[in-house]
């Protein structure tokens, strides 16, 4: 009985040992995905401003043209 006993504990353990890594690399995908969202929304940002302010000069050139 004592070897069936040590054979579920290693078992046991080496499938702990499996899902503490899993947990680690998904806490490691989950902070790469978190930086690529927040450059993600960087970019988007910048491109909105670079078409906000294309249309205010624009605008700005076509009304004191007058």
């Amino acid at each position: 009985m004592t070897s069936t006993t040590d054979t579920d504990g290693t078992q046991n353990q080496t499938v702990l040992d499996a899902i503490e890594k899993l947990d680690h690399k998904i806490d490691t995908f989950n902070e790469k995905f978190d930086n690529y969202q927040k450059a993600s929304q960087s970019v988007v940002n910048l491109a909105f401003g670079l078409i906000a302010s294309a249309t205010i000069v624009t605008l700005a050139q076509a009304i004191f043209r007058r």
